[in-house]
């Protein structure tokens, strides 16, 4: 029993350790800006086509379904409020760090894989240059600026094709629309929770990629292991901290 637990308590050892030291550097020089920039466009510009995407399709599948639920009660004109709200407390996070984290988790675990396998990072060390400073916190910084952002386009684009929808084929007005929309958020309340969601996420997504990238052996078939694991467990974590998050929302709005 003791030797199932060995693996997985020492990996999550590692793991906040990384986390320790990647958080310390961000207020250590030297700071690397011109990685953190490079890093932001990789991670922020690279992902605006398919975060648009999803976000574009969440709105239109919400308006769609609220609008059928609704109309049974006689309040499909609410379907703005409801889109709104669901977009900006949940799927516009959620689903923003789901294709971040599929796209870029993936990316770091297998340039840092890449470069482990190939002593690069060895490398580094006995420059004495800190592969963590140079590689993790960029990274870490990048991912942590452009998500919120990234999910404030989700969340806009996702209100369009709500309205799209509302407007072609449900008949609500475009006044109407914004207005329920817009008067629905909470800025003391849903806005933060929207965007401090994506922030806490972005921590995971990094970190993740950057763990199993860092701790990858055995060659290209390493590199390929480290790259699925890395997305399947940010997915995961995401998934779970999400939870605790709504929780803890939740808990304050009520109390």
């Amino acid at each position: 029993m003791l030797d199932l637990l060995k693996e997985p308590v020492l990996a999550t050892q590692e793991f906040f350790s990384l986390t320790g030291k990647a958080l310390r550097n961000v207020f250590r020089s030297p700071h690397y800006g011109d990685d953190i920039v490079l890093q932001m466009d990789s991670i922020g510009v690279g992902s605006i086509p398919v975060v648009t995407l999803v976000g574009v399709f969440s709105g239109v599948v919400m308006a769609m379904q609220m609008a059928q639920a609704l109309r049974d009660y006689g309040q499909v004109g609410r379907t703005g409020q409801i889109v709104s709200i669901t977009l900006v407390r949940e799927l516009g996070p959620v689903l923003t760090s789901l294709m971040v984290a599929g796209r870029n988790a993936s990316g770091m675990a297998s340039e840092l894989g890449s470069m482990k396998v190939t002593e690069q990072i060895d490398a580094m060390r006995a420059l004495g240059t800190d592969p963590i400073q140079k590689l993790v916190t960029p990274r870490l910084i990048a991912t942590a600026f452009m998500l919120p952002l990234l999910t404030i386009i989700s969340d806009f684009v996702g209100m369009v094709g709500g309205w799209a929808i509302a407007a072609l084929t449900l008949d609500i007005g475009s006044k109407q629309y914004w207005n329920t929309a817009w008067q629905a958020l909470s800025l003391s309340r849903d806005v933060p929770e929207g965007l401090l969601k994506p922030f806490v996420y972005a921590f995971i997504i990094a970190l993740t990629g950057c763990y199993y990238g860092l701790r990858t052996t055995g060659g290209t078939q390493g590199v390929g292991r480290s790259t699925t694991q890395a997305v399947v467990m940010s997915i995961v974590l995401v998934f779970v901290v999400d939870v605790l998050l709504t929780r803890v929302f939740t808990h304050l709005g009520g109390a």
